[in-house]
């Protein structure tokens, strides 16, 4: 008489499963309350070699849809551009893409195809951010707003970027973000910038931070009281924004008070003197007061001065272990740099290799 156990049974089962491909290794019984996957789709997914594990482990549910269009999807997505391998990248990022009904994938495409330079450039930022791509709800809000963007003078790469990046500012209504770029302009005009130089300057706060679009207008004027209120002109002021960007929209008044009253301490400088180190350094007023105590300590500890990062305040943009390792370098190669500026320590990798060649200070 034959016994079954139920370890043989599973040994049974498991090399079952290593013999039958992926679409009839899945049970085809399904749980109580549970309904089962959609087989076509997981075979259709299968031939595209999409990684069907890595989707039932971050969104099954797609899986269990009744209705899904995966080769209109890999179809689509083909004639924009993308191989194999893209196909199955992109799918397995945003496995949704294919419950998207095709004709709305192409509206999208066409639409998105018209302020990108071209195929490959689309394909490139849907390969990005395809979440953003296969939103397909508010459509004419998109074309609304890829006109605004447009008549700014915007390139259609810039906006592309925006549309793929921030999804959000294009979906919602036109006049949200004209009346952000209305903010924007009065405020440039109010410091004294030039009308013939508006929507350049627009364009270069969009194109350094376009997340000022998603700050509400008021805490882009609150910043811009506070330092006023602290006595920068209509000038610096000018200066301070084109230098912080769109960031001055993300400054809170009370931790910049207290940013600019640590300094005003630290470095024993006058009203005058701290607007100028702001001017000459405005990356201040983003940094907490831990921060800034944590740098400004570094340099004491190591036999700094005070005076010397009054003069060269650029140096608190430097993280400690950066200032530290600059500092070691220097030494290394017999450059003492409580003797001088610290000027030699400050900028990026590249500038800092560039001063120590001048120094002659390379082993």
């Amino acid at each position: 008489m034959l016994r079954v156990t139920t370890a043989s049974l599973c040994t049974s089962c498991r090399r079952m499963r290593l013999l039958l491909p992926p679409s009839a290794s899945a049970s085809t019984v399904a749980p109580p309350n549970k309904r089962p996957e959609n087989q076509h789709t997981v075979n259709s997914l299968y031939k595209l070699s999409v990684d069907i594990q890595k989707i039932r482990k971050s969104k099954g549910w797609v899986l269990l849809e009744s209705s899904a269009f995966v080769s209109e999807t890999a179809n689509l997505l083909r004639d924009m551009g993308a191989d194999g391998t893209v196909i199955a990248r992109v799918l397995e990022a945003h496995p949704e893409a294919v419950l998207c009904p095709p004709q709305e994938v192409a509206a999208q495409r066409d639409l998105w195809a018209s302020v990108c330079p071209g195929k490959q450039d689309l394909m490139s930022i849907v390969e990005k951010f395809p979440a953003s791509f296969f939103a397909l709800t508010h459509r004419s809000n998109q074309r609304a707003n890829i006109l605004i963007f447009r008549n700014l003078g915007l390139s259609k790469q810039i906006i592309g970027e925006l549309m793929a990046s921030m999804p959000q500012c294009f979906s919602r209504p036109v006049e949200h973000n004209q009346k952000v770029l209305h903010t924007l302009r009065d405020t440039y005009l109010d410091l004294g910038g030039d009308e013939s130089n508006v929507h350049i300057w627009l364009q270069t706060l969009l194109g350094q931070n376009p997340s000022i679009l998603l700050w509400p207008v008021r805490s882009w004027t609150d910043s811009l009281s506070f330092l006023r209120e602290q006595g920068f002109s209509s000038e610096e002021l000018l200066s301070l924004v084109s230098s912080l960007g769109a960031s001055v929209a993300e400054l809170r008044p009370e931790n910049m008070w207290l940013a600019l009253a640590f300094v005003q301490s630290a470095l024993d400088c006058s009203t005058d003197e701290l607007k100028k180190i702001v001017i000459s350094c405005p990356a201040i007023l983003h940094y907490s007061l831990p921060t800034l105590l944590t740098r400004f300590q570094a340099l004491m500890d190591n036999d700094m001065s005070a005076q010397q990062v009054k003069e060269s305040p650029n140096v608190l943009e430097l993280n400690t272990q950066m200032v530290l390792y600059r500092i070691q370098k220097l030494a290394s190669c017999g450059f003492d740099v409580r003797s001088g500026s610290l000027d030699v320590l400050v900028g990026t990798k590249k500038d800092f290799e560039k001063k120590c060649v001048k120094l002659n200070l390379t082993r």
